[in-house]
Parts: C-alpha cells; sequence; structure tokens
C-alpha cells in the first residue's frame, strides 16, 4: 500500500536526521550491496542511501532498482541521498528508527 503525503512527511522529517546506511558508488549494484540494504530495511525500517553517480539518468535507475529489488517505498531523493522505507515483519525497538523516534517525542 502506497504512503500518503502525510505519513511521507512525518518520514522525511525524521529521515532528516538520519546518516545514510548504504553508499552505492559508481560500481552499481551487487547482491551483497542489495542484501545491506535489505537488512538495514528489516531492521530500522526507515533509510538513508547515498547514491554517488554522477550521471542523473544513472542515479534515478539505481534507487528504483533498489526500490523495486526490497520492496521498499520511495519516500524522497534529495541530491545524491534517498530515503527508503519499509515496515518489519517484527519491531526491533532499539534498531528500527520508527520506535526510536516515538519514544524520544514521548520523554
Amino acid at each position: 500500500m502506497p504512503l500518503t503525503s502525510a505519513v511521507k512527511k512525518q518520514y522525511r522529517s525524521i529521515a532528516h536526521h538520519l546518516d545514510p546506511v548504504v553508499i552505492v558508488s559508481e560500481n552499481g549494484l551487487s547482491d551483497g550491496l542489495l542484501a545491506e540494504v535489505d537488512r538495514a530495511l528489516n531492521d530500522h525500517e526507515l533509510i538513508k542511501v547515498r547514491v554517488s553517480v554522477a550521471d542523473r539518468e544513472s542515479k534515478v535507475l539505481l534507487i528504483e532498482e533498489i526500490r523495486k529489488e526490497t520492496g521498499a517505498e520511495l519516500v524522497q531523493t534529495i541530491g545524491k541521498m534517498a530515503v527508503f522505507f519499509r515496515k518489519a515483519k517484527e519491531q526491533n525497538a532499539k534498531l528500527s528508527n520508527l520506535v526510536r523516534y516515538e519514544h524520544y517525542l514521548n520523554r
């Protein structure tokens, strides 16, 4: 189910303070890189990925391939950063950026 614009806005504000967990270089996508993105989505649910390629069209294609291969929703792209979200089957309170943000708000 696609994310609503209100949910995307909330996720963008949460992701603003996050560092990228994966960096895609000119070498493109490999099975290991996709596995790392998948692991990061399972752990954190909301992640930033830096796509460090010179060509804008290549960047767009890489981001779309990451989205399709991982089954994640694209929340936002700004420059070389892309924010992805995928709901975890079991949220880990210590790792999930969404759970940690909720705890931060309720302190």
